[in-house]
Parts: structure tokens; sequence; C-alpha cells
């Protein structure tokens, strides 16, 4: 693959990402979520803490997490501060905690506690946008709804040639 590539057709753009998709798929053929999750809000959830934080955190945070707060009512019911010191050591623990319990107090009031199956309802709740979205819906639902762009995948498709910048919405529109 040239790495200048210049215009190319919507056809031949295609057509690379085909290929690149099946040498992925060769190379990376068990490729999975590293977030540890066993129900769709704890995926939910431990998506909400990775913002800004490895993988590898939020899984020790979230051993503890799920089986202290077993169901999105919990979190809902929560005490803040005790939420904030739950998730400190994931960064920005003030706000993931007023996230987490302001989506599960969503998810028990509009929701019946479940977690929705649909992007727009998913990013209508607090601290879920189109990433946190697209990974619930691939991952815990297996809706391939968008693509999961994260700074990785913004700049492996500029690197590729498949896409020039950073706007998220514009990347998984291009790449979809």
């Amino acid at each position: 693959m040239s790495r200048f590539r210049g215009r190319e057709s919507k056809v031949a753009k295609k057509q690379r990402i085909l290929e690149l998709i099946s040498l992925f798929q060769h190379y990376y053929p068990e490729a999975h979520c590293a977030l540890n999750f066993s129900t769709p809000h704890e995926l939910l959830i431990a998506t909400i803490l990775s913002a800004q934080c490895t993988d590898e955190r939020v899984n020790i945070v979230t051993e503890t997490l799920f089986r202290k707060y077993p169901t999105p009512k919990d979190y809902a019911e929560a005490d803040i501060k005790e939420l904030e010191e739950d998730v400190r050591t994931t960064g920005f623990f003030r706000n993931k905690a007023k996230n987490i319990k302001a989506c599960c107090q969503a998810l028990v009031e509009r929701h019946g506690s479940l977690v929705p199956e649909d992007l727009d309802q998913l990013v209508a709740l607090a601290g879920v946008g189109r990433k946190t979205a697209n990974v619930v819906l691939g991952n815990a639902f297996n809706i391939a709804s968008g693509v999961v762009v994260d700074t990785h995948v913004t700049r492996l498709s500029n690197r590729l040639g498949l896409v020039k910048g950073s706007n998220a919405e514009i990347l998984e529109r291009e790449l979809n």
C-alpha cells in the first residue's frame, strides 16, 4: 500500500478498507473488548470509566465496583461521595461518578433498568457519547451500528490514508 495515495474513488477506498479488515481478522482473530463485564450495564459503566484511563485500571476498579453495585438501581441510589471514592483511581472521578449516577437514574426511570439497544437512546444518557454507545452496542448486543473511534483509530486511519482529521463523527461516517 502506498503511503501517499492521492484521491481515490469511493469504490477503491471501500475495497481497500475491506482488504484491511481481512488482514486485521487474519492477524488478530481473537480481538475482543479489553474491558471485563458480564452484563450490558456493567459494560456501560466500564466504558464511562475508561475515558482518559487504561482498560487495565478500569478492570481493577470494576472488579470491586460491580460486586458493590450489582444493578443500575444500586448506582442510582448510591451516595455520590462514596461512588466518587470507589472510582477515584480512574481519574476525573467526580465527573465520572456524577455521570454514572445520572446515567443509572435514567436507566431506572426511563428504561426499566435495562440498557437501551439504540444509539440515540444511549447517547441521551449522561456520560455516554457515540464512542461509548458504539462500544456497548457492539460488545453487549452484537449490534454493529458504527465504528468505535478513539485516539488509536484516529491515528491509524490517518496513517493508513483512509481519512484525514480527528473529528470522530466524520471518521466514523468515512469508515462505516
